[in-house]
């Protein structure tokens, strides 16, 4: 079950008109939490990740589900399946949570260490075109206020300085 203030977060991206992804990276947020914490693991980032977009469906964010061929049919249908119960607030099976969480439990907790989840996120990009990600920039750009906007464009400008010595 996800915490409430991550709900409240989730909600107020909701608000404040961002994208349903960057809402349900808020669950995503959590669930690294909770794994550096220690208090389950994961196989995978992947699955990491996974589990925090599912707690996003299952909380309501209108996340939809991946289309046909760009997942595995199984992960499609639990997504299509987390994604519904979420929209009509359908309660969660406590031995199902149970379960999860002790299977869970016995995952190595070092799967969402920093160079792990650099590495993932490196390989995501990498299976995209310059122009979806260009495009992906600038959708996120458009929802930043004046401060955000200013302080995302110093870390660019930080980053850029870094990378072409």
């Amino acid at each position: 079950m996800p915490e409430k203030k991550t709900i409240q977060r989730a909600k107020k991206d909701e608000r404040e008109g961002k994208s349903p992804s960057t809402q349900a990276g808020e669950f995503v947020h959590e669930e690294i939490k909770k794994i550096r914490k220690g208090k389950h693991g994961a196989r995978s980032a992947k699955q990491a990740i996974a589990i925090g977009l599912s707690e996003a469906r299952r909380a309501g964010v209108k996340l939809k589900p991946p289309k046909k061929g760009t997942v595995s049919e199984k992960t499609r249908k639990s997504a299509e399946s987390a994604y519904e119960k979420g929209q009509k607030h359908e309660p969660i099976s406590k031995k199902r949570s149970l379960a999860r969480e002790k299977a869970l439990k016995k995952e190595s907790t070092t799967t969402v260490s920093h160079s792990a989840l650099s590495r993932q996120a490196h390989s995501a990009a990498a299976k995209r075109t310059k122009a979806e990600r260009s495009a992906a920039a600038k959708k996120a750009a458009k929802t930043k206020g004046p401060r955000e906007r200013s302080v995302a464009a110093k870390k660019a400008a930080k980053t850029r300085a870094a990378h072409h010595h």
